[in-house]
């Protein structure tokens, strides 16, 4: 059984709350912002993802007895903490972007407005949350773009923790994947579900006829069969004998895969097999799928590089003190500077709609022709005020992003390294 979100928490927090409440600064009205300091090194922006997930596991955290007796056998035994977290529940602000919304550096993406002993006990939730949900999707956003409008597949639940998978899949199909081969992901948020077979059904029977014959059986002509378990252009052969001229799709899963499909397209139309798609897999990452582009392949699946943010397991993601009792207050330490204050922020267009600029002030920010606002209210006195329902979410967020991502400068859309796409200022 998974554990209460509420024991998803390092123990300092529990530390700095104990000592908090027993001199009174824990009633203190306080303001914690997340951003990212930086972008991952050569990224030209980041997707916000992981907030829908996050508020649903804010409506659960709650320290039952079974939590504060874990505490218990984990020597947290203050009396006056223990009486406190049973008796907790936020009642506290949240807000922030849109899930799917951009961001890049400083940009505000979550701020929690509550008492400091309410607040400081999420720190550990939302940037878990957060920092995984937001790299996979900035990674998936980047293989999307490169796709070029050629579907794409998550298939990358085998090679992650079980519930990772999940919010990846998630992620993922939030930025634009096409489907997900996770059936939890499916069952959670809607996101459609896809999968045929694996070389193992090839060799499971006595010859791969025999294993075609059995998928098309069940599954139909539609359906996409692996075809290099053995030799590759004879297994195309196979298939369209089996199947016929209407098969769905081939799948290519090892090889040169460029070369591979376009001796498949051209063995294919050959048999007049000219509307069965050549699907690849093997080790896809964004660069591989862009140097794909002008060979002749219908679609992609994506697995471990998307579900380990390509590189980026992280989004870099902190959860800072920002105001105390209507004060600012900021770290000032050398290389981890940050600035106090609740901050505004808006996106600044030019006259083509196009994105030039990240405005993040403390304050209010007058706003200009072509400024967007960002920051949404999410949760207020502790209760939700947007959809709670998980899928109607997740249709919300990705259609958010759809919009959002068109009007990003030419150069975002670039998989060299480079500096964000636009510049985030203080006016």
């Amino acid at each position: 059984m998974p554990p209460s979100p509420a024991l998803l928490t390092d123990r300092y927090e529990l530390t700095m709350l104990a000592a908090a409440l027993a001199d009174g600064t824990a009633d203190r009205d306080c303001v914690f912002e997340v951003f990212a300091r930086r972008l991952p090194h050569g990224r030209r922006y980041g997707v916000l993802a992981g907030t829908g997930r996050l508020l649903d596991a804010l409506a659960d955290f709650r320290f039952g007895d079974e939590d504060l007796a874990a505490l218990q056998e984990q020597g947290i035994t203050d009396p006056a903490l223990l009486a406190w977290l049973a008796d907790f529940e936020f009642a506290g602000d949240v807000e922030g972007y849109a899930e799917g919304e951009l961001y890049f550096p400083g940009s505000p993406v979550l701020a929690v407005r509550a008492p400091f002993g309410q607040a400081v006990l999420l720190e550990t939730l939302v940037l878990s949350v957060l920092n995984h949900d937001s790299a996979i999707a900035s990674a998936a956003a980047r293989m999307v773009g490169a796709a070029g409008g050629r579907p794409c597949i998550e298939m990358g639940s085998r090679r992650t923790h079980e519930e990772a998978a999940v919010a990846a899949a998630r992620a993922a199909w939030l930025v634009g994947f096409a489907s997900t081969s996770n059936l939890a992901a499916g069952a959670r948020y809607a996101v459609p579900t896809a999968g045929t077979s694996a070389h193992a059904f090839t060799l499971l029977h006595d010859d791969e006829a025999a294993a075609f014959r059995a998928q098309v059986d069940t599954l139909g002509t539609g359906t996409t069969l692996l075809v290099d378990t053995y030799d590759t252009m004879q297994g195309i052969r196979t298939a369209i004998e089996v199947a016929g001229t209407e098969l769905g799709a081939v799948r290519l899963d090892s090889g040169d895969l460029g070369l591979l499909a376009v001796q498949a397209r051209e063995l294919l139309d050959s048999l007049g097999a000219h509307r069965t798609r050549v699907t690849v897999t093997s080790d896809l990452d964004e660069y591989a799928i862009a140097a794909l582009a002008a060979a002749p392949v219908d679609g992609y699946g994506v697995g471990t590089s998307l579900v380990t943010g390509s590189g980026s397991p992280t989004a870099g993601m902190v959860y800072k003190l920002v105001e105390r009792d209507g004060v600012p207050v900021a770290k000032t330490a050398e290389g981890k500077r940050s600035v106090g204050g609740r901050k505004s922020a808006v996106r600044r267009h030019d006259g083509s709609g196009t994105a030039t600029a990240e405005v993040v002030v403390p304050g209010a920010i007058s706003p200009q022709d072509g400024d967007r606002g960002l920051v949404v209210p999410l949760v207020q006195a502790g209760v939700r005020v947007t959809d709670a329902d998980p899928a109607a979410w997740l249709r919300t967020a990705r259609g958010h992003h759809e919009k959002v991502r068109t009007a990003l400068p030419a150069e975002a859309w670039s998989l060299s390294r480079g500096e964000p796409a636009i510049d985030t200022v203080d006016r």
